[in-house]
């Protein structure tokens, strides 16, 4: 029998909310739409790439987990960025990381619903959430500035074509450009 990528992914992150909330007892499956399941720095630099980041970006990452997305688009190419999640572990570390990084000056965590940020700054948002979810916020997505791009690591929008697909070491990543209204 066959397993698809979706349905493996699926799995582990099934395995990983579960592990997820054994150690943030504050985050409960009552207030996480997503596990935390760390991103590897391979796919992380592949998002980013694929993601045309630049200095004069602005990046949000949307369950921004331990941060690494934004520290890294901020320690590699100067890029102002917001992660954001809701749950205190996982911010506690995102800032740790960035002060290790130095790169404090350039972003910030916010503990929050994701569903409630004001992403109109936003030039670039990365992603790793469930597809419910993606779906979910896919018309928020649709009402930032023409040319923003969204990059998501895993999973799809349905039936919002991307722009382009990769593989990276055994992930997907997908592209969507927000469209002229």
């Amino acid at each position: 029998m066959r397993v698809s990528v979706y349905s493996r992914c699926a799995l582990l992150m099934i395995v990983f909310f579960a592990a997820a909330l054994v150690q943030s007892p504050k985050a409960t499956a009552q207030n996480l739409d997503v596990p935390y399941v760390p991103t590897s720095q391979e796919v992380v630099d592949a998002m980013l790439k694929l993601g045309k980041v630049k200095k004069d970006d602005v990046l949000y990452d949307l369950g921004c987990g331990d941060g690494r997305i934004v520290v890294t688009a901020a320690k590699q190419y100067g890029t102002k960025g917001t992660g954001v999640d809701i749950d205190p572990q996982r911010i506690e570390e995102a800032n740790a990381n960035a002060r290790e990084a130095d790169v404090t000056d350039k972003v910030r965590f916010v503990e929050g619903n994701l569903f409630d940020m004001d992403l109109s700054e936003a030039t670039v948002v990365t992603l790793y959430l469930l597809p419910s979810v993606n779906l979910k916020l896919r018309p928020k997505l649709l009402q930032l500035k023409p040319g923003t791009r969204i990059v998501s690591h895993a999973f799809d929008m349905d039936d919002w074509k991307p722009d382009q697909t990769v593989q990276v070491g055994g992930s997907t990543i997908f592209l969507w450009t927000v469209p002229q209204r």
